[in-house]
């Protein structure tokens, strides 16, 4: 095993992780925004609520960036924004939720509907990335 290796494993087990978790929080956040963007682009925008998750995807990965070079706004800045996305994900459940049971049939029509309307589950993505940046914020900083 590497020394690097062996040293993030220690690091690792001791609870040592806010810089990864911080890294890992800004590059989820990119990708996942991206995918939403896209996902919402098929969409056509139809409800408001779908630009949340797109405008707060900069203020993430900019504090997730942060979080690596700052300690403070590791514990500050990054689950404040961390806490934000993910609740935007649990509102994005409700209205995957509604947006299913709108379509014509509801979910009495699952194998048409559930497939053919607002993933429900992919808002949830948004609440795991934001739970990453709130616990970046409280594990204890690599040396």
């Amino acid at each position: 095993m590497s020394k690097k290796l062996a040293r993030a494993r220690r690091n690792l087990l001791s609870g040592r992780f806010q810089r990864t978790l911080s890294a890992m929080t800004a590059l989820s956040a990119v990708g996942l925004g991206f995918e939403i963007y896209l996902e919402h682009y098929k969409g056509s925008f139809g409800d408001k609520w779908m630009w949340t998750p797109i405008a707060l995807t900069p203020p993430l990965a900019a504090a997730g960036v942060a979080g690596i070079f700052s300690e403070r706004h590791a514990r500050t800045t990054l689950p404040a924004v961390s806490a934000l996305y993910a609740l935007d994900g649990a509102v994005g459940i409700v209205t995957h939720i509604r947006g299913v049971a709108r379509k014509p049939g509801g979910f009495a029509e699952p194998t048409y509907n559930l497939v053919m309307g607002p993933p429900l589950l992919a808002p949830g993505s948004l609440a795991l990335v934001g739970a990453m940046g709130m616990v970046a914020g409280l594990a204890r900083r690599e040396p």
